[in-house]
């Protein structure tokens, strides 16, 4: 569950996993999902053939968190492919 900001997407405050259909993969805390895009705080991208696995990535965000790359980005809506919480990664 959420933190709760009347207008706001209910994914607001919740630390995100944001498929594209490029070869990014962002994490990062949702501020909104609007009509432009995914708007993220604190958010880091993993990048298709990165030294780091992609699962492996994502275990390691989920046990220990990310370092930071951009304070907010917007990821536009025809990227996204998915999005979910990080915390559904065991």
């Amino acid at each position: 569950m959420g933190t709760f900001h009347q207008g706001k997407s209910n994914l607001h405050g919740i630390t995100v996993v944001v498929e594209t259909s490029g070869p990014e993969l962002y994490v990062g805390r949702c501020d909104d999902v609007t009509d432009r895009g995914v708007i993220l705080n604190d958010a880091d991208v993993h990048r298709e053939g990165d030294e780091t696995p992609r699962e492996k990535y994502l275990e390691s965000a989920a046990r220990f968190g990310i370092w930071k790359k951009f304070d907010r980005i917007v990821i536009p809506n025809d990227a996204v492919t998915g999005i979910r919480p990080l915390g559904e990664i065991a």
